[in-house]
């Protein structure tokens, strides 16, 4: 796997200097345990425009993932791409200068032979010769999201490789759809033969993934090297629990994530409504009402007994709507239950309460709208989830002296 960085180089460049292998800390409630991960061969700056061209253009890559915040796919109020964003408009000017697509193209040639075969010529090179092509191929790139996948894209295309699927894995509703619409929009605008391409051959795969992970802290990294005697600059920590759901085609083949617990289902909307409603919205309450009563994580908040109330209510309100039996939705309640409340994954609630504006349409608004097409009223609980976001804004804008929203 070849990993790149969203905006800075930080990380990959401590991944490099670790071979690519970092500690995956499984932190339960009686105690952790460590692994070593060795799937990356290859880490990257996100801004190294030659380099992730080279890789997407790479026949053998057959998958690209990506991880991205609600804002990072750069959608308007109509769901489309919002073409507003100076960054966006960036980025379309950028790809259209004559110099960046020829660039671009000269990136897919270096994987294409006279044969049309992958070039193994690279691999054979020593690794000063290959810092030394790094270093000088270094340049600007696109900065956004549906850029950067265009870039890529348009790379392929010209090396002739072949189709791809695109995999988003982040808490969006229809990810892979919204990944798709964002794309070919840039696309139809840079290129419209790129994007009636990308069309006819690239998927887009939606996901839904479950799997508490906090921001690691320096206090992780000596934990990790207890539990394997190892350096680790960038161990990343982890719940026991984990779900992955994906619902779509993989034209170049499927990878066999099932052996290590996927699910491939032919419709993830329901799970990604009983993620979305029950987990996301319990965190979004938690963490604007825990951060006005002085809390500082999840497991804090529930120790709290207006805050666990308050959850309750909202998920007996969420499961009226949810689109799972009784026992399904018991069995979700009584695992999140045991998360929210394992007090050794710090998840911070400031980490969470980030972007609410984005992220309270789909995890509360959405319940409230579909309660009222079912007929019933719209919560109080639900209700209460944006009163207390309303009320974390005023007071956070209060302390920093800004104006408060209208």
């Amino acid at each position: 796997m070849h990993s790149f960085t969203g905006r800075s180089p930080a990380l990959a460049d401590a991944l490099t200097a670790q071979d690519c292998r970092y500690t995956l800390i499984e932190r339960a409630s009686e105690g952790d345990s460590g692994q070593i991960i060795e799937s990356i061969v290859r880490a990257s700056d996100g801004g190294d425009g030659i380099r992730w061209c080279e890789a997407v253009a790479d026949p053998a890559v057959g998958v690209l993932t990506l991880t991205v915040t609600e804002a990072g796919y750069c959608r308007g109020a109509d769901g489309g791409l919002d073409w507003a964003l100076p960054a966006v408009q960036a980025d379309l000017e950028f790809l259209l200068a004559p110099s960046s697509e020829g660039s671009r193209d000269a990136a897919a040639s270096a994987h294409v032979g006279a044969d049309g075969a992958l070039s193994r010529a690279a691999q054979a090179r020593d690794s000063a010769a290959i810092e030394h092509e790094a270093a000088s191929s270094k340049r600007d790139s696109a900065t956004t999201a549906p850029g950067r996948i265009v870039d890529g894209l348009r790379a392929r295309r010209a090396a002739g490789s072949g189709g791809l699927a695109v995999v988003s894995c982040d808490n969006l509703n229809g990810n892979g759809a919204v990944t798709r619409q964002v794309v070919l929009e840039f696309a139809a605008r840079l290129d419209p033969a790129l994007a009636d391409w990308i069309d006819a051959t690239v998927s887009f795969v939606s996901t839904m993934v479950d799997r508490i992970t906090p921001a690691t802290t320096p206090l992780d990294q000596q934990t990790a090297f207890e539990l394997t005697g190892l350096a680790d600059a960038v161990p990343v920590v982890t719940e026991p629990f984990s779900e992955w759901i994906l619902s779509g085609a993989f034209p170049a083949g499927r990878p066999n994530w099932g052996s290590v617990g996927a699910r491939f289902v032919t419709d993830i909307e329901p799970y990604e409504q009983r993620k979305l409603w029950l987990l996301n919205a319990g965190h979004s309450l938690l963490a604007y009402r825990g951060l006005l009563l002085g809390h500082a994580t999840i497991a804090e908040a529930m120790n709290d007994a207006s805050c666990r109330e308050a959850l309750e209510a909202l998920w007996a309100e969420a499961r009226e709507i949810v689109p799972f039996d009784a026992e399904t939705v018991d069995t979700a309640l009584a695992a999140l239950r045991s998360r929210f409340t394992n007090a050794r994954i710090e998840h911070r609630l400031e980490q969470i309460a980030r972007d609410g504006a984005l992220k309270l349409p789909i995890r509360v608004a959405d319940v409230i709208r579909r309660r009222i097409a079912a007929g019933l009223p719209p919560g109080s609980a639900e209700c209460g989830v944006i009163a207390s976001w309303a009320l974390f804004t005023d007071v956070a804008d209060a302390r920093s002296g800004a104006p408060a929203p209208p």
